[in-house]
């Protein structure tokens, strides 16, 4: 018997390195269907799905059992079948079904699964009544009755971005997956970047539609309305219409919006080149004066949420460099609206992004100015795939066009923005020039591309040694900044982005249909930028007599005016909250969680170790004090925990953390101090 050898459905299948069946199966063409399955996330089999007849085992979950060799494997038995369609039946039975309006509708994968299992009629009754639906921000929608309960949000929430703003709650026909305490997304620390959207097999949570805004923006002969279209966007879209994933579809784009009714079509490309100078004149700048160092890029909204939230104490070292999207939106309302001879108010930028979080940096009121916003409207690359259907164009058969000018025109250094690194290749393909004070033609930084991670490397230019960082995750993002605060790494520049991959990873994208996909859209903005003749922002022509004859030079006020910007904390303990907590005079919250006996069999060791950890992760070590203690003498009404001098029996996690939140904000405005 060959030893690196099982056999599925008869034939030969060679194990190489596959951590479970389900690798090995599908390497031989077999799909088999699943829910909850991500390689890039923790096993959690809950979908049931993907069961396979081992022999000798019987039925089990491909996608938690390893190969052995030897096994002999059936992936469509009658009985599996039955109980795959039986699985599809009962999900639907209690799923809200109005497909036809669904945002995921022809993307849904139960749809999807329905008709491959051949689900004609539904045996089970509803059990549930419908739930309302959350629209509280700006850029997801979440709707409780087209949850699957998969898991898959959570995981990816959880382990990947290391947010964890929705979780399982309840128990049995009652659970289901909600934010923290049953509140709306806007309640709770959701960052917005929508990759629990990304992975979402079903409707339940969706990008929330401008597309609507945007049409009625395009019929009114009052208004002129431009387009802007992010470097990921270019690498993606094509995916919705049967272009392989990394097709550059630029000109097709271009076409149709101006079939559509755009009145010009620019490329985020420019700004990002624009950035690129701004951010690398900053940098050079605190590098030579040693001052708020490291400085972190801030071109991400996802990111830059996370550290409003969570490490405001670092704001600081952001970049004041505002996005390119917002830089383009600045210029736009400034420059292009004394161009075109229009009140800024009648020019209406659209900004065609990758990422969910752009929809909520569009609406902050920083990039407000007299009740007019730099963006008007945004949507994702997902969004403008259905505008093109519902204006019946044929994407294949679109004439390619070209972006207009002057914010049309671009260098392979904004190009590369979309990918994880390229913000920082970027940076140095304009550093290396100015310090060394010698044009060169080399242009590419292979050591800053990198996969999903932490990506560390030095950098010597000119005798100069700059330590950098390339960061994609906000989990590997959380490691970086705590790493920086311990005092165990001395980066002098970090690049941090909320999507695994960059910008051609984010929630507004389409969902990759096969595996490797975003890295044939991550290689697709290389070959893109190879292909240009210009690759390094100075170069960029149109950027320069925008300097001489609008800006002034880089940095100086009218830049900084129109292209820089502060953030704020968005904690919600206040800095004077802090103050005061650390005062000597301040009242610190005790929490004693009773262990006793018979509160320890009703889970509260449990509640414990939840409790010192949800302490910890929110950085109120410093107000509360979490211990274990015996006994409250409520031995029948366990588990039984004292918050800051109330007893709360029969307390659970959500009950605690309630309590817990609550008198720490009166500790916070002062009222407890």
């Amino acid at each position: 018997m060959n030893e690196n050898l099982i056999y599925v459905d008869g034939r030969e299948v060679k194990i190489e390195n596959e951590k479970n069946l389900l690798e090995i199966i599908r390497k031989a063409n077999i799909e088999v269907p699943t829910f909850c399955y991500h390689s890039d996330l923790s096993v959690y089999g809950a979908c049931r799905l993907c069961m396979v007849d081992v022999e000798g085992r019987g039925l089990s979950p491909s996608c938690s059992t390893p190969p052995e060799a030897g096994m002999k494997i059936k992936t469509n038995t009658g009985e599996i079948r039955e109980i795959r369609k039986t699985i599809v039946e009962l999900l639907l039975a209690n799923h809200e079904s109005n497909c036809p309006s669904c945002p995921k509708s022809t993307a849904c994968q139960l749809q999807s699964l329905s008709k491959k299992l051949g689900v004609g009629e539904i045996k089970f009754k509803k059990l549930e009544t419908k739930q309302p639906v959350d629209r509280s921000t700006e850029s997801i929608v979440r709707d409780p009755n087209k949850c699957v309960l998969c898991g898959d949000c959570v995981r990816v929430c959880s382990e990947v971005q290391g947010v964890g703003v929705i979780d399982f709650a309840h128990r049995g026909s009652k659970v289901s997956v909600l934010p923290s305490f049953g509140k709306n997304l806007n309640d709770v620390e959701c960052v917005l970047c929508g990759q629990c959207v990304r992975v979402c097999p079903t409707g339940a949570l969706s990008v929330k539609s401008q597309i609507n805004e945007v049409f009625k923006a395009l019929n009114d002969k009052n208004k002129k309305v431009v387009a802007q279209i992010a470097p990921a966007v270019r690498v993606a879209l094509g995916e919705m219409f049967g272009y392989e994933p990394g097709s550059v579809v630029t000109g097709q784009i271009v076409g149709a919006l101006k079939h559509m009714g755009f009145n010009k079509v620019f490329d985020t490309s420019f700004t990002a080149d624009l950035t690129v100078i701004e951010e690398a004149n900053e940098f050079l700048t605190r590098f030579n004066k040693n001052e708020n160092l490291p400085l972190i890029t801030s071109c991400c909204p996802g990111w830059v949420k996370y550290a409003e939230q969570y490490y405001p104490q670092i704001l600081p070292h952001l970049s004041s460099c505002k996005s390119p999207q917002q830089m383009f939106g600045s210029l736009a309302k400034d420059f292009l609206a004394k161009l075109y001879n229009v009140e800024p108010k009648d020019l209406v930028v659209v900004s065609i992004m990758p990422c969910t979080a752009k929809k909520f940096e569009a609406e902050r009121e920083e990039f407000k100015h007299n009740g007019i916003a730099e963006v008007d409207h945004v949507i994702s690359t997902y969004e403008l795939a259905q505008m093109i259907e519902e204006s019946g164009l044929n994407f294949k058969k679109i004439q390619p066009e070209s972006f207009d000018m002057p914010f049309g025109f671009k260098t392979g250094a904004g190009i590369i923005f979309g990918n994880s690194g390229g913000v920082t290749e970027a940076v140095l393909r304009y550093v290396d020039e100015k310090l060394t004070n010698k044009k060169s033609d080399a242009y590419e930084y292979k050591i800053v591309r990198s996969g999903n991670g932490i990506k560390e490397f030095c950098a010597e230019i000119n005798g100069i040694k700059i330590n950098m960082a390339v960061v994609n995750g906000l989990a590997n993002a959380k490691k970086a900044v705590e790493s920086v605060k311990k005092g165990e790494k001395n980066y002098h520049f970090i690049e941090i982005m909320a999507c695994p991959g960059g910008c051609i990873g984010g929630g507004g994208q389409p969902a990759p249909k096969e595996a490797g996909a975003n890295a044939m859209r991550t290689q697709g903005l290389y070959d893109n930028d190879k292909m240009l003749q210009l690759h390094k922002p100075q170069q960029n022509p149109y950027i320069e007599e925008l300097y001489k004859n609008h800006l002034g030079t880089p940095g100086s006020e009218k830049p900084h005016k129109l292209l820089h910007t502060k953030y704020h904390s968005r904690r919600r303990i206040t800095e004077e909250g802090l103050s005061l907590i650390n005062s000597k005079n301040a009242r610190k919250i005790e929490v004693s969680v009773c262990v006793g006996t018979s509160c320890y069999i009703r889970g509260a060791q449990d509640l414990l170790h939840r409790l010192i950890k949800y302490i910890e992760d929110k950085e109120m070590t410093s107000i509360v004090e979490v211990k274990a203690s015996f006994c409250f003498e409520n031995c029948s009404k366990g588990p039984t925990v004292n918050v800051g001098g109330k007893i709360i029996n029969r307390c659970d996690f959500e009950t605690a953390c309630k309590e817990i939140d609550l008198q720490a904000g009166k500790i916070s405005d002062g009222s407890a101090a």
